[in-house]
């Protein structure tokens, strides 16, 4: 499929089909720790235009190719982006995003062995009027051993316990 260089090195990744979700980006040689790999690139667009041209979609599909800058900027990866969208989400990543003068960049968080599908936390936010089963919506297929089971950030709290009684400490 494709793949990414730096300079005149042998290419860093390659993307292709991914256990955890559709297509994954995956390393092709041996990345250190703190290596910049790839810009996420796509159409610099406003929060408005970025929801307009999504507004179709219903509240069931999560897949995406958005990537929140700042307040004012979205990229949408979907128009004009490159391979950094088939980067999936882990729970354990081995991948950062950085921003940077309002660009984004995924770096290496650890070294990185050739094989290996990068992977960044996504965090995606919660908002009020998410639908009841967002948690589905945006379920996480990383297989991480402390895998949350989401997408999300926050990872969703266990609901108090109606009772009022408190649990007692077990002394040795």
């Amino acid at each position: 499929m494709s793949t990414a260089s730096s300079g005149t090195r042998r290419p860093m990744f390659r993307v292709r089909r991914s256990k955890v979700h559709g297509l994954g980006v995956f390393a092709l040689r041996r990345i250190r720790k703190g290596t910049r790999i790839v810009e996420y690139l796509g159409d610099r667009v406003s929060h408005r235009e970025a929801d307009r041209r999504y507004e179709q979609k219903t509240t069931d599909d999560n897949h995406t190719f958005l990537f929140i800058v700042d307040r004012g900027i979205v990229i949408d990866a979907g128009v004009n982006g490159n391979d950094a969208r088939f980067i999936n989400h882990g729970c354990d990543p081995n991948c950062e995003s950085v921003t940077e003068d309002r660009r984004v960049f995924v770096e290496a968080l650890r070294t990185i062995q050739p094989g290996e599908e990068l992977k960044y936390d996504y965090s995606i936010g919660r908002a009020k009027d998410d639908p009841p089963d967002v948690d589905v919506v945006f379920a996480c297929h990383c297989s991480a051993e402390q895998c949350r089971g989401t997408m999300l950030w926050p990872a969703k709290r266990p609901k108090p316990r109606k009772s009022g009684r408190r649990r007692q400490r077990v002394r040795k």
